[in-house]
Order: C-alpha cells, then sequence, then structure tokens
C-alpha cells in the first residue's frame, strides 16, 4: 500500500501523541524532519557548541572522559572519535527474547523524538538516518533483557547505535539479515558517529517508554472491552440492569467510573430486561465492575501525561543547549516516571484479568448461574453427561489471572546499585514494563475466554426462550453476529485453543469498535 506524503509524521519541535508513535509501529505512517530553517539552524548550532568546546580542549562527560564511574579518566583528544564506537560495542550483550518488530520501530521512533528535540548535540546526519531506517522498514535486532532503565536503556539502545554505523543485525522484509547486507541493498550509507552521539542515542528511557506507548493503547481497550463483557455478563446472569443507573453514579462521580457504568448501561438499553426473581443485589464482580474497570479507566489521563511527557522530553546526559551555550550534566536518563506508570498499570490490568475471572465462574457454575447448563456446555440432555463445555477453558482462565496477579509485584522498588556503585539507584523501567506486556497478554487471554463463553452463554439463553434477539441492544447484537461468524458454539467437546487464539489476536489487533470515542 502507497502512503500518501499528507500521513507524515513530523519529528521536531512538535508534540509527538501516544497514538502518532503507534501508528509508526504498525507502519501506517511514514516519517519526516521538521525542515524549516529555524528549526535546523537550532539542531545545527547544537553540534557546532559541541565542536568549538572541543576545538578549545574543554571537559564534557562522555566525549572527553569515560563513562560512568570512569568519568574521572580524561580520554585523550586523539581517541575521542573511537570513544563513541567502543561505547556501542561494549554495551551489545543483550540476553533474552528480541523484541518485535513493531516495538522495535516505536523505539526507533521514541529516541528520534527525544532527539529532535535539540538539546543533545546530535547532528541532522544522524536524525535523517533513523528516519530513513523507518521509511525503509529496516529495523535493529534488539534484545529485550539487559537494561536497569538508569542510565538509560544503555545496552537495548546500543543495538539502534550499532545498526546506524552498519553493525549487528537488522530485519528486514520479515527477515534477520546482516546490517551491511540490507544497507547495501537499499543503498544506504553507514553513518560516522561524533563525538558524543553514540552518548545521546543510548542514554535515554526510549526503549520503556516505547513500550509504555504499546501497553497504554492495549490497557486503554481493555477497559472498554471489560465494560461490554460485564454487559454481556449481565444478560446471561438475568442481572440488575439498574447497578448502572445514572442517577446512582451521580452520587459518587469519579469520572472515569462514571464512564464505565454509561458504556454498560449503553449495551442494556434493551426493550425487556430479564428478570432476575432471587437477588435485589447482584453479587460484586457485576454489581461493583464500574468501580474494579473506573480506576483503570480514571487513571489513563495521568497514565498519558507520564508517558507523553518522557517521550516529548530530553531524557539524555549531558543535556547540550547550544541557544545558550550550556552544558548541563544530570540524570535525565532516569526512568522513574515510566517505572511508576508501568507498575501501576500493570496491577490495574492485572484487577480486570481478576473481574472477568469472577464473571466467568458466576457462568459456569449452576450454583450461581440461574439455570444455565454447567459449563455452558450446549450439547443435548441424553449427551450431557459426557460432554463438559468450557471446563478446562475456565481452569486456564484461573492459570492465566493467577499469573497476572503474580507478576503485579512492583519493580520500581527493586532497585540495584551497579556499575562500581555509579548507578546506585535505578529505576528498573524497562523491566516494570516488559512486566506490564505480559499481564496484559495474560488478561487478553482471559478475555478472549470469557468472550466466547459470555456469547455462549447468552445463546443459551436465546435457546431457552428466556431472552430474544429483539430484546437486547444494537451494539450487543453487532458483536454477538461476528463473533458466531468464527465461532461455532460448544455443542460436542472439542479442543479450544484455536478458538482461544484466534479471539485474542482479534483483541490485540483492537478488531471492535466499542463505544464512541
Amino acid at each position: 500500500m502507497t502512503r500518501k506524503k499528507s500521513d507524515e509524521i513530523t519529528f521536531g519541535e512538535s508534540w509527538i501523541s501516544i497514538e502518532e508513535i503507534i501508528k509508526i509501529a504498525s507502519t501506517k505512517n511514514p516519517v519526516k524532519l521538521n525542515s524549516g530553517a529555524s528549526y535546523q539552524a537550532k539542531i545545527k548550532r547544537g553540534v557546532e557548541f559541541l565542536e568549538n568546546l572541543l576545538a578549545e580542549k574543554g571537559v564534557i562527560y562522555g566525549v572527553t572522559t569515560g563513562y560512568g564511574d570512569s568519568c574521572t579518566i580524561d580520554v585523550p583528544f586523539n581517541l575521542i572519535d573511537e570513544l563513541s564506537l567502543h561505547l556501542t560495542r561494549f554495551h551489545g550483550c543483550g540476553l533474552g527474547n528480541n523484541f518485535t518488530h513493531e516495538q522495535v520501530r516505536a523505539i526507533m521512533a521514541v529516541r528520534l523524538c527525544t532527539l529532535a528535540q535539540g538539546y543533545s548535540g546530535v547532528s541532522l546526519t544522524l536524525l535523517d538516518q533513523i528516519i530513513t531506517l523507518l521509511n525503509h522498514d529496516v529495523s535493529p535486532v534488539i534484545p529485550e533483557e539487559g537494561s536497569v532503565g538508569a542510565s538509560g536503556d544503555l545496552t537495548p539502545l546500543s543495538y539502534l547505535a550499532a545498526v546506524l554505523i552498519g553493525e549487528r543485525k537488522v530485519t528486514y522484509q520479515g527477515k534477520e539479515q546482516k546490517t551491511e547486507t540490507v544497507f547495501k541493498k537499499l543503498n544506504i550509507k553507514p553513518i560516522t558517529l561524533k563525538p558524543k552521539e553514540a552518548l545521546a542515542l543510548m542514554n535515554g528511557t526510549a526503549v520503556m517508554t516505547a513500550l509504555a506507548c504499546g501497553a497504554f493503547s492495549r490497557t486503554e481497550y481493555l477497559c472498554r472491552l471489560a465494560a461490554r463483557l460485564t454487559a454481556m455478563t449481565s444478560i446471561a446472569l438475568k442481572g440488575n440492569a439498574y447497578h448502572f443507573d445514572k442517577n446512582l453514579f451521580a452520587v459518587k462521580p469519579h469520572p472515569g467510573q462514571m464512564q464505565i457504568a454509561a458504556w454498560i448501561r449503553s449495551d442494556l438499553r434493551a426493550k425487556k430486561m430479564l428478570k432476575n426473581e432471587d437477588r435485589i443485589q447482584d453479587r460484586y464482580s457485576l454489581r461493583c465492575a464500574p468501580h474494579v474497570i473506573g480506576v483503570t479507566q480514571d487513571s489513563l489521563g495521568w497514565f498519558r501525561q507520564l508517558i507523553e511527557n518522557e517521550l516529548n522530553s530530553t531524557n539524555d546526559n549531558p543535556v547540550i543547549d547550544g541557544e545558550k551555550k550550556l552544558i548541563l550534566h544530570g540524570g535525565h536518563f532516569y526512568g522513574g516516571h515510566i517505572a511508576t506508570v508501568m507498575d501501576t498499570m500493570k496491577t490495574q490490568v492485572a484487577n480486570l484479568a481478576d473481574l472477568a475471572d469472577r464473571q466467568m465462574a458466576q457462568l459456569m457454575d449452576t450454583k450461581f448461574n440461574k439455570g444455565l447448563p454447567p459449563n455452558l456446555s450446549a450439547s443435548s440432555e441424553k449427551r450431557a453427561s459426557i460432554n463438559h463445555g468450557f471446563k478446562a477453558v475456565q481452569i486456564g482462565v484461573s492459570s492465566w489471572t493467577a499469573e497476572a496477579l503474580k507478576n503485579t509485584m512492583p519493580v520500581s522498588v527493586f532497585s540495584r546499585s551497579t556499575e562500581c556503585h555509579n548507578q546506585d539507584k535505578v529505576s528498573m523501567g524497562t523491566i516494570a514494563a516488559r512486566d506490564c506486556l505480559r499481564v496484559l497478554t495474560l488478561t487478553e487471554q482471559v478475555f478472549a475466554a470469557h468472550l466466547l463463553a459470555t456469547t455462549q452463554a447468552i445463546q443459551l439463553r436465546i435457546q431457552q426462550n428466556e431472552v430474544e434477539s429483539t430484546h437486547l441492544s444494537q451494539p450487543i447484537l453487532n458483536m454477538m453476529d461476528d463473533i458466531l461468524k468464527e465461532f461455532d458454539m460448544v455443542i460436542e467437546d472439542r479442543p479450544l485453543e484455536m478458538d482461544l487464539r484466534k479471539f485474542l489476536n482479534k483483541i490485540q489487533q483492537q478488531s471492535w469498535a466499542l463505544y464512541e470515542k
């Protein structure tokens, strides 16, 4: 598909949003650098300021000194150019699985956004090289493990720095290849890093921030899906729709909580609700669903604020101000804000998994499901004794939920002193982000199972003549129609793995438009 120039996302003196990073990650939009004369002059002034300092033999951390605890070691001027190269190479020690192609594209875009702020002393040539790789869909192969989140994501970002100069491996056209091979094929010339440029590329929070952007998008979607699943579960369990009454939520006005209740209400706008003769109040996993989901919904605002501030900041050290002619040594590489967001987000997402797990438990158990068959099996009465419906799926849901809850241990409090006690307090933001992504995947697995189970439960109500399709609101009908095009009801026991994988993928692709934004 040919992408229009009008779809280009511009870096340099413009605010970049989480959604734009997601678009770049999924290769939906090309990127470009601000071509304005004043902006380009700003970038050049930073480079010129550094060059003038070097000509005067000024002392600059990481340019004329060693790195980290080695900052007390002066580097002879004849070795300064090699210092950057050594930084990229000795950090090439990442392990574990590799980040996905989309995640690496997000990492590149986030680092580009930081460097394009104009306070890192990097050249237009370096910025253009990152843009070239993004627009040719060439991404470095980057291992997931090896960052403590301060001094930045040094080890993983060394793989980006190495690729810019033509070393290590990239992913291109779905295959891992040597960087030099792909560069020759695309006529891309390796760049030579200037004295500060390796440090500028590596000494920041791009990896954790990129992962946080993806986590935010997935969490935002899960809030909406949790509301939809709650509405479907309420229908299946003959729930009390008045638990979501507008007047009720007006007296406890957390905005996100009110929004979740409103979405559930909109889904339950049926001509006739099922009558619940057993209980005036539903169990907490239904009655309190807006309160559980609403906490996450309410947190999205400050999640976004912290992630986008980090994304659009100069998270680097030292900061190079070419306008004011200042070298500012500090700790802007520290990932504490992202670590806090990720530690908080994963706890809240795990709560969504736990909520769905409890809702599904009610659907499965004849003591609570108000006349639905055991384990939601749709088998005939004659064959009911050998059919088990969603029994094993519920065991899976319990397993995934337990693992999600286990992974909520905050990582930011596990700071480890490292690098000769120079990095003696670190953020662990990247590990927190990776944990959050794992919790998201587990929760999405729970939701995939819950989605199929609630769909089957409502269909069983229809078969029992306890609800007519005309009683269901249009959003619920549309979603069920879409699901049932690809999912056959479980009448006779069959392996459900492929169904679960299919709908997990649909959730991760955010296939359904849930409520108006």
